[in-house]
């Protein structure tokens, strides 16, 4: 007999997703969905009148809807399983399942029904509210690092480009343009979410012929059967027009909006990955953390580096999705489903794990100000060297050949440093001496301050967070406190 421990276990499942995104996507969570959909049509067949074939008795009875609402949540998965051994069909076996508990329900259970009307309209509903989830996180996620933008709006830093030093910006900029790559990506989780449909009841082909022939030709009465039934598990759209199933294309737009936050979390990922080389900024570490089981001085970016790895992950799911979509052939093929069944959890749940990393590591970001100073007193003269430019071509210099001399000598200077005979102090003596230079007031330059030079980072930090960040409190106001303790 095999245990917990002796088969694979998902590390999405046992490392890194909520409790709480995993059990949206587990077995119980669905069928019990299926259920309530059941009861939805039954309900609404009810109250648009559906008739028994003596055309005056009623098809679907009280007690039936009652005997239905009482066994909505005692689900034997054993007892499904058996079934769907014999009759080799996941949806009928759960149909018998059902009857088994509750057999006055039997003749009303899926009545003008395809298996699609559960498996789809479940799957919609599932992907709502993992949407709803992950837009309440990221909110979070914003939160923090705006948070973290704030306090740290005036502080200059290394600037870089090409990953090379550039001009000064502060560690609370830089800290927007993460924030703003999140910002993006709520906006497009939000609207998935919002303009969400339900596929409703279309019947086996999307015709709505089942449906229609129930209500002896009624076209009024089908049309309100999808509206009631898409209003009973909270939706006030459905699609248009669907197959058998909806348009798969809509599974790729969640699945790229979920990959959003991949490419987000990455490139924050990357760029603290990077300033922990620099000693900078650290993720947070754990009084007995261990970085290395042989070097025991490591302290290694580990969080930012999980958080890489599963947005890689995430990276990766969009083209199956793409695949999927572009394989359906006329009004449905089963061959989408072995595949949906992977990719759309996994895309909710390795984006869950991402956001969780995200929101562990924005509330505990560690600034470190004397190495941050370091860094920037050993490069200031060079980040200089363009107000020194601008002030030379208002002098009435040109402003080619002023540029050609600060980057003869920048050159120089850092060749000198490289070689360790020189400084980067050395610079703006030598262009003090250039006569291009001459009616450049180099005191008052040198004697400003690093913040001198970040121009207006600290005010575009505070004009962010008003314009940006402001609005994103006030829809989420009491949905951000969370925190997110990792499990490993």
């Amino acid at each position: 007999m095999t245990t917990s421990h002796d088969v694979y276990d998902n590390p999405l499942i046992g490392r890194y997703a909520s409790a709480e995104m995993a059990e949206r996507w587990g077995p119980l969570r669905k069928f019990r969905a299926w259920r309530r959909l059941w009861l939805a049509l039954a309900e609404a067949e009810a109250e648009l009148g559906l008739l028994a074939d003596d055309g005056r008795s009623p098809r679907i009875r009280p007690d039936q809807l009652a005997e239905l609402r009482t066994h909505l949540d005692d689900i034997d998965l054993n007892r499904a399983a058996q079934h769907e051994k014999r009759l080799r069909h996941d949806v009928m076996a759960h149909i018998h399942a059902l009857g088994d508990v509750a057999p006055g329900c039997r003749e009303i259970v899926h009545l003008g029904a395809t298996s699609c009307y559960v498996t789809d309209n479940a799957d919609l509903i599932l992907m709502r509210e993992g949407l709803d989830q992950m837009c309440r996180t990221l909110a979070a996620v914003i939160e923090a690092l705006a948070t973290f933008a704030q306090t740290w709006k005036d502080e200059p830093t290394l600037g870089f480009t090409h990953f090379q030093p550039a001009q000064l910006t502060t560690v609370g900029k830089r800290a927007t343009l993460w924030i703003y790559d999140f910002v993006l990506d709520l906006q497009e989780l939000e609207r998935r979410r919002d303009e969400l449909p339900f596929r409703g009841a279309k019947g086996t082909t999307g015709t709505q012929a089942s449906f229609l022939a129930l209500f002896h030709g009624n076209h009024e009465k089908v049309k309100q059967l999808d509206q009631l039934v898409a209003k009973k598990m909270g939706f006030d759209q459905v699609f248009p027009v669907t197959g058998q199933t909806y348009s798969r294309k809509v599974d790729t737009q969640v699945v790229d909006a979920l990959c959003g936050l991949g490419q987000s979390a990455h490139k924050w990922g990357s760029d603290l990955r990077l300033l922990a080389h620099r000693q900078e900024v650290d993720e947070p570490f754990e009084a007995e953390q261990v970085g290395s089981s042989a070097m025991a001085y490591k302290r290694n970016p580990m969080r930012a580096e999980r958080m890489c790895s599963l947005s890689r992950f995430l990276l990766g799911l969009p083209a199956m999705a793409a695949n999927t979509a572009a394989t359906q052939w006329f009004e449905r093929t089963l061959d989408d489903s072995a595949a949906r069944r992977l990719y759309i959890p996994q895309a909710f749940l390795a984006a869950d794990a991402v956001l969780r990393i995200a929101l562990n590591i924005a509330g505990g970001l560690v600034v470190n100000c004397p190495v941050i100073a370091k860094n920037v007193r050993e490069y200031l003269p060079y980040m200089i060297t363009e107000n020194l430019m601008m002030a030379a071509v208002q002098a009435g210099e040109d402003r080619q050949e002023v540029h050609e001399v600060v980057r003869r000598h920048s050159h120089a200077v850092t060749n000198r440093i490289k070689d360790g005979t020189g400084s980067s102090a050395e610079l703006l003596t030598l262009l003090k001496a250039e006569p291009t230079f001459g009616r450049v007031d180099f005191a008052a330059f040198a004697s400003e301050s690093p913040r001198a030079f970040v121009g207006r980072a600290p005010e575009q930090v505070a004009e962010f967070l008003t314009d940006q960040i402001e609005p994103i409190r006030l829809r989420y106001a009491g949905k951000m406190g969370m925190k997110a303790e990792l499990s490993v």
